[in-house]
């Protein structure tokens, strides 16, 4: 199993930036097809990007040309550069794994944008 601990969200003026982290556990990383989702009070949730091993890219329309998807496979870790930051942007965030059509969630970090 995959186990995921996001960080880096919390509070920013609109027009802001922000980093978030997930972190893996183990050494299923590097065969992992990873991505960020996004979770607004009584909505679904909602892809924002992901990226593959071998780095291709995919992005929400709302977020392309605001945020970039990365991964650092020595430091097992998923990064999602958050640029240009809306009010609209504000949501729970969660990190998710997917080995073999198995998926795994992380727990969440919140990111409020004000105006």
């Amino acid at each position: 199993q995959v186990q995921l601990v996001e960080s880096g969200g919390g509070l920013v003026q609109a027009g802001g930036s922000l980093r978030l982290s997930c972190a893996a556990s183990g050494r299923s990383f590097n065969i992992a097809y990873m991505s960020w989702h996004l979770q607004a009070p009584g909505k679904q949730r909602e892809l924002v990007a992901s990226i593959a091993v071998n780095g291709f890219t995919n992005y929400a329309d709302s977020v392309k040309g605001r945020f970039t998807i990365s991964r650092d496979n020595t430091k097992n870790t998923v990064y999602l550069q958050m640029s240009s930051l809306r009010p609209e942007d504000t949501a729970v965030y969660y990190c998710k794994s997917r080995i073999v059509g198995r998926d795994s969630w992380g727990q969440g970090t919140q990111v409020t944008v004000s105006s």
